[in-house]
């Protein structure tokens, strides 16, 4: 048999479909409700965020993908060749690297390099949530004016005030007001991302779905779950520990402005850096393994 050189495994049919139908069932929990309510017009902070901001829809979430590498065996695989960059190969269907558009090469090294450098570097668990504080501090343009803040602003500009403030990631920094951001520690820019990201960062552990989806479908469809509904869970504690007031969504609020606010919000911090290094290794790793495809003599 023939098998192209960037296979590396042939999957039979029974396991492949149980890994599809598992990958459904994992997330229609989540998706379900989600999509029911937003089908009657009511907000949701935590999946709203993640469906609007990261602009990934629910239905390319739900098509499971082998990732690059695998062969699937059987003729319930030939709907795969419907779906873009899949082949078929004496192995089986499987995805093609030389259909990975190569204008977006740089941008793949660019994210490898991110994955990379967060991974090296130890978290940091000092900054208690204010990114969302800085946000609304001194103004009267909050983000999300729909949402009651619990405090009023005078004491969340204290809070910000006392600090400290020092947050590292740019897409959270890029949405202080302008009062809060030379308050800030650091000043990230969209280009130094790679010399400034750390685990203990929420939003950088949100962001491993950004980066898994960025991926799809070279990127196996349990990696792309496991990064959704640990983004899921982040955002949950992202909005918390927020000044908004969001208990008429079921969610209890982190008081960060106080000690044991503090110490819970760095718990879970530390819980969501344990989590997501594994995540992290695996995604550096398939773009590792798309990067050496694409790299290889003969890749048109």
């Amino acid at each position: 048999m023939d098998v192209p050189p960037y296979v590396t495994e042939i999957r039979a049919e029974a396991v492949w479909q149980e890994e599809q139908r598992a990958h459904e069932a994992r997330l229609r929990p989540v998706l379900d409700p989600y999509l029911a309510r937003r089908s009657r017009g009511q907000a949701d902070p935590v999946m709203d965020f993640l469906f609007e901001y990261y602009a990934f829809r629910p239905a390319q979430l739900l098509r499971w993908s082998p990732g690059l590498g695998v062969a699937l065996a059987g003729p319930a695989a030939e709907a795969f060749l419907d779906r873009t960059g899949f082949v078929r190969t004496p192995a089986g269907v499987t995805l093609d690297p030389s259909s990975f558009p190569r204008r977006r090469l740089d941008a793949v090294r660019w994210t490898r390099r991110l994955l990379a450098g967060t991974a090296a570097r130890p978290p940091f668990l000092g900054c208690s949530g204010l990114h969302e504080w800085a946000m609304v501090y001194r103004t009267t343009a909050v983000r999300h004016p729909q949402v009651p803040l619990r405090l009023p602003p005078d004491a969340i500009a204290a809070v910000v005030e006392a600090g400290p403030v020092v947050c590292s990631h740019f897409d959270a920094f890029r949405f202080f007001t302008p009062a809060a951001r030379p308050l800030n520690r650091h000043q990230p820019t969209r280009s130094a991302m790679p010399d400034f990201e750390q685990p203990g960062c929420l939003h950088t552990n949100m962001d491993l779905y950004r980066w898994a989806f960025k991926l799809a479908p070279y990127v196996p469809g349990d990696l792309l779950a496991d990064t959704f509904l640990l983004a899921c869970r982040i955002r949950e504690v992202d909005m918390r520990a927020s000044p908004y007031d969001l208990r008429d969504h079921g969610l209890s609020p982190i008081p960060v402005e106080t000690p044991e606010g503090r110490r819970h919000y760095r718990a879970c911090q530390q819980r969501f850096a344990a989590e997501a290094a594994p995540l992290r290794a695996r995604l550096i790793a398939a773009y590792d393994r798309l990067i050496a495809a694409l790299d290889a003599p003969g890749t048109p």
